[in-house]
């Protein structure tokens, strides 16, 4: 966190923006004279839309660029939103919505011996919410097309120029007419081969972690005991999770067959891995997708070049353990996309800090995204006795030390992430807060308005420092006497006071 208050043939979709009373029009901000668009993004995935419909509702003009043409998938890779992440889409209106066609898990075992007790998170979402990556891109664009984005599907970037003042992005559309589009800022969020990232010169260092996974879309003969079935053996591993509506995800890994990702893969296959680490296939048939990859450990070494930003894959990549892949990169969206409304507004004394601390707030989250998904990667794929063991004996300790699996938790929910705060900073700035129940209401509820939320005690009106926008003022319930300026991603600013917020 930074020294202040933690502030630290192309198809065009385009409608009338709604606004809030805390929202600026953003009509008002069409990217202004000599601007196209006040922000570009490039890719329609989660982290895109999540990005330009915040932008979008905050009055800033947005242009979403995509390559594929806009069609409704059933196929994706990622299936779990993660309890933060739900947090975050309750701060935008949208999480109920989703659990409601979602299947929540509130525990998980892994490996036989380990099992975390998603219910004990302190969340009002306390479990990991098995939906479909198609589910949550249907929300979020939904946002996105009602707060004005601009959405050109079927749109490739072909070219980006970088000066002091502006963004200079060339594409071309399926009908192969090009067009220069000139952004005040630009977003790369287009994934693990990332456009953006090529052309702003910034590398992608890392190594291959695994290869030859194995996803399956599957219909099951017999019913697992769990609803989240993972286990690994010398030379495979495998779970099986559902999507609630009969179909379930597979995705396993053979040591024996270590082959290209162009090499057909068959439902036989996926049978085998399932057999050989979990003692059985469940009766799979009629899959609907079966698909084999590569998984990466990469990260970029920066998130930034001058007007360019980097989120998501675009900017770090890992295994699917854990299934932090998604999550991550809305959290980035959720981060940065305050930061840069702010700045466009005008809002923001220091810009340029502002939007620095997008990348030192971010960047040690995706390394530490990176160790975890690694690990549980690595310790699936024990091969020797020796490593095997060693798993056991992992996996019995966090099973056994409720703080050590409280972190664990933690970590791969999001729950537990927080950014380094100034030297001498109150013990709550940089934490997360949670969802509080005030007299005006649920902060997450507040939070929509897309704006800061003081919490105060009742009558008590504290001297909180300048922040980049405006401040929605809401009162404890009870005779609390700590303070909190809450962030609009919902990490605290500044507090004063004694307490922890509950």
């Amino acid at each position: 966190m930074t020294g202040r208050p933690s502030t630290g043939s192309t198809n065009v979709h385009r409608t009338t923006p709604q606004t809030t009373p805390t929202t600026e029009p953003a009509a008002a901000h069409p990217g202004g004279a000599g601007f196209d668009t006040d922000v570009l993004v490039v890719g329609a995935g989660p982290t895109g839309m999540l990005l330009a419909g915040d932008l979008a509702a905050a009055g800033v003009g947005v242009t979403l660029i995509e390559r594929r043409p806009h069609e409704r998938s059933n196929i994706t890779r990622a299936f779990g939103v993660h309890a933060r992440t739900l947090e975050l889409l309750d701060a935008r209106g949208l999480a109920d919505e989703l659990v409601r066609h979602g299947t929540p898990i509130t525990g998980l075992r892994l490996f036989r011996r380990l099992s975390l007790d998603l219910s004990r998170l302190p969340s009002r979402f306390p479990f990991l919410l098995i939906t479909p990556q198609y589910e949550v891109e249907k929300l979020l664009e939904r946002r996105a097309v009602a707060a004005g984005v601009e959405f050109r599907y079927g749109t490739e970037l072909t070219g980006l120029e970088l000066s002091g003042s502006s963004v200079t992005a060339h594409t071309t559309d399926a009908t192969g007419t090009r067009t220069t589009l000139r952004a005040r800022y630009a977003v790369g969020a287009d994934g693990v081969r990332s456009t953006v990232r090529e052309a702003i010169g910034l590398p992608f260092p890392g190594v291959s972690v695994i290869r030859s996974i194995v996803l399956a879309d599957v219909k099951l003969a017999e019913e697992p005991a769990g609803l989240l079935t993972v286990n690994g053996v010398g030379d495979a591993f495998a779970f099986v999770a559902p999507f609630g509506d009969g179909w379930y995800r597979v995705m396993g890994w053979n040591r024996d067959r270590q082959v290209a990702d162009d090499e057909p893969v068959g439902l036989d296959e996926v049978r085998d891995i399932a057999r050989r680490a979990l003692g059985t296939d469940f009766g799979m048939h009629d899959a609907r997708w079966i698909s084999r990859f590569h998984s990466d450990e990469r990260q970029a070494p920066s998130y930034r070049k001058g007007r360019v930003f980097l989120a998501g894959d675009a900017a770090h990549v890992h295994s699917p353990a854990g299934g932090q892949g998604m999550n991550t990169g809305l959290q980035d969206a959720a981060n940065l996309s305050w930061k840069l409304a702010s700045v466009v507004l005008g809002r923001a004394p220091d810009p340029e800090v502002l939007l620095d601390s997008y990348e030192s707030e971010r960047h040690p989250v995706g390394a530490a995204v990176l160790r975890s998904s690694g690990a549980i990667v690595r310790l699936a794929m024990a091969s020797t006795p020796l490593r095997r063991a060693a798993r056991s004996l992992a996996a019995a300790f966090l099973s056994a030390v409720r703080p050590a699996s409280a972190r664990a938790m933690g970590m791969i929910s999001g729950i537990g992430i927080s950014y380094d705060a100034p030297r001498g900073s109150h013990r709550l700035t940089g934490r997360r807060a949670p969802d509080l129940r005030l007299a005006e209401g649920r902060l997450y509820e507040l939070l929509r308005g897309g704006e800061f939320v003081l919490v105060a005690p009742p009558g008590g009106e504290p001297d909180v420092p300048p922040v980049p926008g405006r401040v929605i003022r809401a009162h404890w319930t009870t005779d609390r006497r700590t303070a909190l300026l809450v962030r609009p991603d919902g990490y605290i600013a500044w507090a004063s006071g004694a307490g922890t917020p509950r």
